[in-house]
């Protein structure tokens, strides 16, 4: 049932209709919203979180905030609270002059009785079968000493390169990004929407070779144009490579709190040779929402 609700909502396309306010049929007594959520991150100045309540299929803000200590509790207009079936959670723009919800919604569920347990996996992406595979290369310069400098997301181990990683498609408001962690820093191979073909940054890396964009496939060569602090090509090996889920547009450069796979390479690891990936650090962020 809490699927089939979250999907109709989607599916009525109320989230581009204009946010519902109170009016002369509404009654002005309010009562307590209570929010207790689990894995949220600070979004920084940009950005600020918002709930809505679903009300006759049309969205109704309960507020903005920016803190990520629960439990918060929100004044809303009783007679919509009593009527509200899902409860959703968005990110939008600190200035926002659209009243409408963004596209990038991290939390959704349906209210049972008083309470609502929401979470990530409708509204955002189920990573509980998720899995990934890379190897070692780089495949962008005419080099073969500095293999151990580049990471794609492939599988080679039949011989011919099919896609590494599997992973459900994300609804609007959300890319994939790949990481390699080298020293305790992120640093990014690209944002993908479809882990079968190549990232979004593919042809414009700046830190990748001269001889051409790689494989069709998401992933990234250190070779060139390092951020300050680091030289490149680099050796991966030790460095621990993730995939993160993040907002579109995106709030910040770092990582966004979504892991859902993650994997320390092998100091001895082999280039060219296929690594298997681990479930990540944060693959779902729940709460429960609740009416008094």
């Amino acid at each position: 049932m809490k699927k089939k609700m979250i999907l109709a909502v989607l599916a009525l396309g109320i989230f581009a209709s204009s946010c519902s306010s109170d009016d002369d049929n509404t009654s002005s007594v309010n009562s307590n919203l209570t929010l207790n959520l689990n894995g949220l991150e600070a979004l920084g100045s940009g950005f600020v979180y918002e709930g809505w309540l679903i009300v006759d299929g049309s969205p109704v803000s309960t507020g903005t905030f920016s803190s990520i200590d629960f439990p918060q509790t929100f004044s809303v207009n009783t007679t919509q609270l009593n009527e509200a079936t899902t409860f959703v959670l968005s990110i939008e723009p600190a200035i926002d002059s659209d009243p409408a919800p963004a596209a990038t919604k991290i939390l959704a569920g349906d209210f049972s009785g008083a309470s609502a347990n929401v979470d990530s996996n409708g509204i955002v992406g189920n990573f509980s079968a998720s899995t990934g595979t890379y190897i070692l290369a780089t495949p962008t310069d005419a080099d073969d000493t500095n293999e151990e400098s580049g990471v794609w997301f492939l599988d080679n181990s039949t011989g011919t390169a099919v896609a590494g990683l599997d992973l459900p498609t994300l609804t609007d408001g959300w890319k994939y990004e790949g990481w390699a962690v080298l020293d305790g820093t992120p640093i990014s191979t690209g944002t993908f929407t479809d882990p079968t073909a190549a990232d979004d940054n593919a042809a414009t890396s700046v830190f990748k070779g001269d001889v051409g964009n790689g494989p069709g496939f998401p992933g990234e060569d250190y070779l060139q144009n390092a951020p300050a602090g680091m030289t490149f090509p680099t050796d991966l090996r030790g460095a621990t490579i993730v995939i993160s889920v993040e907002p579109s547009p995106d709030n910040s450069a770092l990582p966004f709190t979504l892991k859902p796979l993650a994997h320390a390479v092998p100091t001895d690891a082999s280039v060219h040779t296929a690594i298997s990936m681990g479930i990540g650090p944060v693959s779902e962020i729940s709460g429960i929402v609740t009416k008094s």
